[in-house]
């Protein structure tokens, strides 16, 4: 069973040209939130504040993206979704220019939480946009590529900034996505036809969904665990690797690559998998994500092990991440951006708390426990999606695995 999309009057050329705006988006939207990532040690020497509080650049934009959502999602719901999408990208566009030259960190911080907003809101429709815009037999597929912007994100967005950063600094980078934050938003402007919004939902009916639908609750509670684990650590992959291995920025900025192009394969894979097996799929990336944080924690210290490490942990968190994309979609067909406005709450607040966890975690242990951390709570996420997938292959009604919808 797949969310029904009806099929749209716009021609096959331009409806995939959408599809590759709303990618874009994507794009920019990801890298935006987080750049923080590769810039931490910059970021934290020149503002004269401690990697930890710096990180609070992640939590502060995943907040707002998480809590603020569903209300905004609800309060738009009769908004044709094209100028809401240029709007949410001008938002973006202004606040990377702002965090380019704010002269404190107090501003940075506040800029960081107006653009979750943003971000929040997109996550929520764009996926649903780019179904619609092509014909109704090609919808899962649009949603694929659109996903498939997380992993240029990961392959080329963050290491770019990465690189940019070392020839230059951080406030070019950031000013330097503020310029393709406006090319993305002409895109979307010239390439993505109106859109009146469809399945109007309220705000109490968006928080009554995970309490009619057990199954949905169940996808929301094992993304928390798994996005907090994942994020509490990978906030802090630089300095841990500039720590424990000692290693450059020219490195890290290889690494992150690696990381990037082991989520695009991952992707790739789930793609074929998660229809004969969610599940399966989903279980398999959370064990490869398990092993990989401890080959980073035992032989991590050296360049070859971390390559390794870093390897299977993108190859893990892209089979995972389309994963719990799948579960969500399948668990509500009917009310796709309501159900992925909740999935964005708590991946997108999940985020931030991962980061401020994280950050608390390295000033006052070390930067070797976000790694515990990320273990304890993959680890949960990984129990709880085994015991209630068990019980849900018991149910009399359609097995959990032909819920999913065809990705790829």
């Amino acid at each position: 069973m797949s969310a029904h999309v009806p099929e749209t009057s716009t021609s096959s050329l331009k409806g995939w040209l959408g599809v590759a705006a709303i990618t874009a988006s994507l794009f920019v939207f990801l890298t935006t939130e987080l750049m923080p990532v590769g810039l931490l040690t910059p970021l934290s020497e020149s503002l004269d504040i401690s990697v930890g509080v710096a990180g609070l650049m992640v939590t502060a934009q995943g907040v707002a993206a998480g809590l603020g959502v569903p209300f905004i999602v609800a309060w738009t719901r009769r908004v044709d979704r094209r100028p809401l999408l240029t709007t949410l990208l001008a938002v973006l566009t202004l606040g990377n220019l702002v965090t380019a030259v704010a002269p404190n960190y107090p501003l940075i911080l506040g800029t960081r939480l107006l653009m979750g907003f943003a971000s929040g809101v997109f996550w929520a429709i764009g996926v649903s946009m780019a179904m619609r815009i092509v014909p109704e037999r090609h919808a899962n597929r649009a949603a694929a590529v659109v996903m498939s912007g997380i992993s240029v994100a990961t392959v080329v967005g963050i290491p770019l900034g990465t690189v940019i950063e070392a020839r230059t600094d951080w406030r070019t980078t950031f000013g330097i996505w503020a310029g393709l934050s406006v090319l993305v938003l002409v895109a979307v402007a010239s390439l993505v036809p109106s859109m009146p919004s469809r399945n109007a939902v309220s705000v109490r009916e968006v928080f009554g969904l995970p309490v009619r639908n057990g199954q949905l609750r169940t996808v929301l509670f094992v993304v928390v665990f798994f996005v907090l684990g994942h994020f509490g650590a990978y906030t802090f992959v630089r300095p841990y690797l500039e720590d424990t291995a000692d290693a450059s920025s020219g490195f890290i900025t290889t690494v992150l690559i690696i990381f990037g192009v082991g989520g695009a394969v991952g992707n790739f894979v789930a793609g074929h998998t998660v229809n004969k097996n969610l599940r399966g799929t989903f279980v398999t990336g959370l064990v490869g994500l398990l092993v990989a944080l401890l080959l980073l924690r035992f032989v991590g210290n050296g360049e070859l092990g971390a390559v390794v490490a870093l390897v299977l942990w993108g190859l893990s968190f892209g089979v995972v991440q389309l994963s719990q994309i799948n579960m969500t979609l399948a668990s509500a067909p009917d009310t796709f951006e309501a159900a992925m406005s909740l999935n964005t709450m708590a991946y997108n607040t999940c985020i931030a708390l991962g980061a401020l966890f994280g950050g608390l975690l390295v000033d006052h242990i070390g930067v070797t426990s976000v790694l515990w951390f990320g273990m304890a709570l993959a680890a949960a996420s990984l129990l709880l999606r085994l015991a209630t997938g068990r019980a849900a292959k018991t149910r009399a009604d359609a097995p959990e695995d032909d819920l999913a919808p065809t990705v790829g």
